[in-house]
């Protein structure tokens, strides 16, 4: 049990006295190295990323298995056909149905048992859809439109709310979403089943700025890259196990329903996850020392308690803000051209199908997540020793990130037919781009760790504006999908924004905080209400223990 005393001892020195010399004594004695609920934040943001990312992209596989006009699954005593009519097990549902064969009266019983089965989609056979090309791409186009809608009102409500409610509200909503997505495509077709990822996209919207508003709480700008680095992480293996993992599940006797009903399930898990053990910042988390909320704080240089309104106009005004959009305006260009028009180029140009193995998919991925491990140790012990300041730091990342794979891109239009040599540009590639994750895309927090969401989703609006326009700037160029020559221009064009989207962010970039991020007003009661409650934490941990 902790007593704390009051009396005064036989030098006169008064116990409070103690206290704060014990305090200075811990703060000094704290390990920066060590684990810390900093730390615990940042890996419960990777598992919230991992799983929407997981979620995001699992859409295209699942559609592989979902879309058959002509297949016939059978066993025992049921057949799957694309009929119109249901006798015994049941009626018409979107054009594919279950049909009774050969069932006895001894095994009544068990046909309607599997009528209920069948009709929740929790045994095989599993439906299929007529659907055509161009719905399937409404389908996947879908998660995008409601992605886009709130990419700003999400870092707004991070703000006003606070991103621990937000990221949980998001996650339980998509689990819901995700578990019910089977239904809603067998009894409501392809709109409901739109609508639905529609809903997934409106509330992943909320993922980037929730997370860079905790970062913005939570890391310190001397292990700002590392602890970004960590939890941004998730969203790059989150692409490589979601293609796995939904290809192996669909595979398996839980057909293409159980894909969305798995990320439903994990998707709740996390979600709890972040709802019991987040926080918003380090003064609301129950259980952290006093020490280290202290660390965290004092290399912020704020608190984080008290919620101000977001400056818009100094925002706008703000030519470091313009800078990171410019280069998220690039990064997300190139990214598109390299995740949608590169397959396609190796198939039609290359004759090479880098989809149809996983283990040529999943590499460059896998390297760009190990290399990512490198980056962020690099970029905080340039700035930990002095070597470069904030600015710089962030600015040669974003070099890095920006004009090699502008070289590969180029690289790649002219290798030659082999795999072997495709396959290394494309990781080299992956490696370099991954740099960018310490440049431009945590200076949003060495602006402003109060708004640091806000900024994310106005960039991260940006970004997605233009960088959808990649594949249909890409149709426009290649009237022939076969030509060597208008591809190299489709990348001609990609390494062109890498190049000059980075130069105009080396030239306007910013690495200091903005005076518009912490105003003077109300700071000196905000800081002795602070330092009073640190006062009290940190008696109860400095004093004598005694049973």
């Amino acid at each position: 049990m902790m007593v704390v005393n009051d009396s005064t001892d036989n030098n006169g020195t008064e116990n409070g006295k103690s206290v704060q010399v014990n305090v200075s004594e811990q703060c000094n004695e704290f390990k920066v190295s060590g684990w810390g609920y900093r730390h615990q934040q940042c890996l419960i943001l990777f598992f919230c990323l991992l799983t929407a990312l997981s979620m995001r992209s699992c859409m295209g596989v699942a559609l592989v298995d979902m879309v058959n006009s002509n297949i016939e699954y059978s066993d025992k005593n049921l057949v799957l056909a694309n009929a119109t009519d249901i006798n015994s097990l049941g009626k018409k549902y979107n054009g594919s149905y279950l049909k009774e064969n050969n069932i006895t009266d001894d095994t009544e019983a068990k046909s309607h048992i599997q009528v209920v089965l069948h009709s929740l989609l929790l045994i095989p056979p599993y439906p299929k859809f007529q659907w055509t090309k161009k719905t399937q791409d409404i389908v996947t186009s879908s998660f995008f439109w409601g992605y886009m809608l709130l990419q700003i009102p999400g870092g707004q409500l991070a703000h006003r709310f606070g991103a621990r409610y937000l990221l949980t509200g998001a996650l339980l909503i998509n689990a819901v979403m995700s578990f019910c997505v089977p239904w809603a495509a067998f009894y409501g077709g392809w709109i409901l089943l739109a609508i639905f990822r529609m809903v997934q996209g409106l509330t992943q919207a909320c993922l980037l700025p929730g997370v860079h508003t905790i970062l913005g709480k939570w890391a310190p700008l001397e292990e700002r890259g590392r602890l970004a680095g960590w939890a941004y992480g998730g969203s790059v293996l989150g692409a490589v196990l979601g293609l796995t993992i939904t290809g192996f599940i669909a595979t398996s006797p839980l057909g293409w329903p159980g894909i969305f009903r798995f990320y439903g399930i994990i998707s709740a898990i996390i979600g709890s996850v972040m709802w019991i053990f987040g926080a918003d910042t380090p003064a609301q988390h129950k259980s952290i020392s006093a020490t280290e909320r202290r660390y965290i704080e004092e290399r912020l240089g704020s608190n984080g308690k008290k919620k101000r309104s977001i400056p818009w106009s100094s925002i706008l005004r703000c030519r470091g803000v313009w800078a990171i959009i410019a280069a998220h305006v690039g990064q997300s260009w190139g990214q598109l051209t390299f995740y949608t028009e590169v397959p396609a180029f190796m198939d039609k140009v290359m004759g090479v199908n880098i989809k149809a193995n996983g283990m040529l998919t999943a590499l460059p991925y896998l390297m760009m997540w190990f290399a990512n491990f490198f980056f962020t140790w690099f970029s905080d012990m340039l700035i930990v020793k002095k070597i470069l300041n904030v600015a710089n730091t962030r600015k040669l990342a974003n070099s890095f990130g920006s004009f090699l794979p502008a070289i590969g891109l180029v690289v790649l239009a002219f290798v030659p037919k082999n795999i072997y040599v495709v396959e290394a540009v494309l990781i080299i590639l992956c490696v370099c781009k991954v740099a960018a994750n310490v440049g431009f895309h945590i200076n949003h927090i060495d602006l402003s760790s109060n708004f640091s969401g806000t900024l994310i989703g106005l960039s991260n609006f940006a970004a997605n504006a233009f960088g959808s326009l990649a594949p249909i700037v890409a149709g426009l160029i290649l009237t022939d999908v076969t030509s060597e020559y208008l591809w190299r221009k489709v990348f001609f064009v990609s390494a062109g924004l890498y190049v000059i989207t980075n130069l105009v962010y080396v030239m306007f970039g910013e690495g200091e905080k903005a005076d518009w991020d912490n105003p003077p007003e109300d700071d000196s009661e905000e800081e002795k209400e602070d330092s009073n409650e640190l006062e009290s934490m940190i008696k109860e941990n400095t004093v004598t223990l005694q049973q």
